[in-house]
């Protein structure tokens, strides 16, 4: 599918937000490296093939939205309880949710081709802005990438546990797969 000027959108009927953590610490056999989904956001792009620099993205994200969907290695599996438990602590001590209940990101620059691009833009949550790179492409017709976010930036503590034996790594991967729907 070859993309066509103009505005789109995109969301959770249309796509997959995800973040992904690593563990970290003494105790890191222990932990999960989890995948989490964000079942709240809105996407709206406009884009110009013929000159990427004029185009722009907008990403919405619901802070409480966030829920552990898979957790790997560890001791033992993750069950239900523990996947709602990781996520309320995650909405509520980790993004502070009731006070920072929106993560926006607002594209700065765009460059590249469809095949591969990058958005460089801001990136609020927990109160701070900071900038962040996205790296993607477009191929028949879904957009797919991902961006490194290092949590301290934003002043962000990583959760740990057992006294900091085990925690999550500091950098969480974000990754993206959508489909772009033109604005009607």
């Amino acid at each position: 599918m070859s993309i066509t000027a103009g505005g789109y959108t995109s969301g959770p009927e249309t796509g997959r937000l995800v973040v992904r953590t690593t563990r970290a610490g003494f105790g890191a056999k222990a932990g999960h490296d989890l995948t989490i989904a964000v079942t709240r956001w809105r996407a709206d792009a406009t884009i110009d093939p013929a000159d990427p620099a004029g185009s722009s993205v907008t990403v919405e994200v619901d802070a409480g939205s966030l829920e552990v969907r898979e957790g790997t290695g560890g001791v033992k599996p993750l069950t239900d309880a523990d996947r709602e438990e990781i996520g309320k602590i995650i909405r509520e001590k980790v993004l502070h949710g009731e006070r920072h209940p929106v993560i926006t990101f607002r594209s700065s620059r765009v460059a590249g081709t469809a095949e591969s691009f990058q958005v460089e833009g801001d990136l609020t949550m927990v109160g701070a802005t900071q900038p962040v790179a996205l790296h993607g492409s477009l191929t028949e017709g879904r957009v797919n990438g991902s961006a490194a976010v290092v949590q301290s930036r934003w002043g962000i503590r990583p959760y740990s546990a057992f006294f900091g034996a085990l925690k999550v790594g500091d950098e969480v991967e974000i990754r993206f797969d959508l489909a772009l729907v033109p604005k009607q």
